[in-house]
């Protein structure tokens, strides 16, 4: 027969200060440990809803990233008049963008960050339909205009609605803040692609990539064939939400490595918490040990009880933990894309799957720490207890 719940319970209550430091130490790792994992997918669900399943990214052939990439304006026209693009009325969807790495100074340290400007065409809000203007209005062709990104109106300096800005070598103003729904183009600075070219002395004809709106998303495939094949055409055809999946790889990876060891590390030490709690409350209770075992209560039943002990105290730990990181939930932070070399803002993002993983841990760490004392406790001399008593 099984060990009643109830003498547990008295048992935490009675040990509370023991309890409460196991408590706090599983608490902490667990908290590191989600807030880790919250980050790195905040990142990751940052780039991926830049993507769109029905947009298509033209680049040059092996090119990692946009950075890397060149399309030719011959090669432009040829992607206008593929299948599978779609088009408004006579006008084909697509922009053809350059993209330049400009520093802007910090609202918060006044010290400069890389932001990515993203030169376009005046198609850009049909391609990206997720994106709309919230103040201001979109640039004109062919001015030395601007448009930001919520963020980047809200994180730098000189680039608010009606601002003048320098850079590049050229006087840009800005004249409208655009919502990119919280993926990377909210951290981005827009201004037209000839003009950009322009000011940074490059050739008029060469862009970084081509996106280009489908007329639906199972036409990708058409689309792709048909510019992979054509002789004329060296380049690579990706779905854009799967292109900015891949650039969320490295960091995330990255992040969530760094974040495993550091939980790992701390909850080594929350074991070794754990573990001195309960030997502690075997060396405690070894006469209510021995009058439990003889009253009939097996060496399986007293580890049991000693092991839903040790997961009670880990899981309130869990529980702390899980309640201590909810308020990270949402919050903005910026970061280095080593795609592109610019600051990404993203928020954390505490989900309901990473706060059950974050009380699996806190189990798993109570199971590790309440193991081995019970053992021990069902291994102590029965006779030898009763006889001191």
């Amino acid at each position: 027969m099984a060990v009643p719940i109830v003498y547990n319970l008295r048992s935490v209550r009675a040990r509370w200060v023991s309890a409460i430091v196991a408590v706090l130490g599983i608490a902490g790792t667990v908290g590191v440990f989600i807030a880790m994992l919250a980050l790195a997918k905040g990142f990751r669900a940052t780039l991926v809803a830049s993507g769109s399943p029905s947009n298509a990214i033209i680049m040059r052939a092996g090119s990692p990233s946009e950075m890397m990439g060149s399309v030719t304006l011959s090669q432009v026209r040829i992607i206008q008049d593929a299948p599978g693009l779609a088009r408004e009325g006579n006008q084909p969807l697509l922009t053809p963008e350059v993209v330049v790495i400009a520093p802007f100074p910090l609202q918060s340290t006044g010290t400069d960050a890389n932001v990515q400007v993203r030169g376009v065409s005046d198609s850009a809000l049909k391609v990206r339909n997720q994106i709309h203007m919230v103040q201001g209005r979109f640039l004109e062709p062919g001015l030395a205009e601007l448009v930001v990104g919520r963020n980047v109106a809200a994180t730098y300096k000189g680039l608010n609605l009606g601002d003048t800005i320098r850079f590049g070598g050229g006087t840009w103003k800005v004249v409208g803040v655009f919502d990119a729904g919280g993926s990377s183009f909210d951290s981005e600075v827009w201004a037209d692609s000839r003009v950009l070219a322009q000011v940074y002395k490059r050739p008029e004809s060469i862009f970084q990539s081509v996106t280009a709106h489908l007329t639906s998303p199972a036409a990708f495939t058409q689309l792709k064939d048909n510019l992979t094949s054509d002789p004329r055409m060296t380049v690579q055809v990706d779905r854009e939400i799967d292109y900015y999946e891949k650039q969320s790889r490295g960091l995330t990876t990255l992040i969530t490595v760094l974040g495993s060891l550091v939980a790992g590390v701390m909850g080594v030490g929350a074991v070794f918490g754990s573990l001195n709690t309960m030997y502690s409350a075997v060396s405690e209770r070894s006469r209510e040990i021995a009058t439990i075992r003889a009253l009939g209560f097996g060496s399986g039943s007293v580890i049991l009880s000693f092991i839903l002990e040790a997961l009670l105290i880990a899981f309130v730990g869990g529980v702390v933990g899980c309640l201590a990181v909810l308020p990270l939930n949402g919050i903005t932070t910026s970061t280095m894309n080593f795609q592109t070399f610019s600051h990404l803002a993203f928020a954390f993002k505490v989900t309901p799957m990473l706060l059950l993983v974050g009380l699996i841990f806190a189990l798993i760490m109570g199971l590790i720490g309440g193991v081995p004392p019970a053992i021990r406790a069902a291994r102590r001399p029965v006779a030898q207890a009763l006889r001191d008593l």
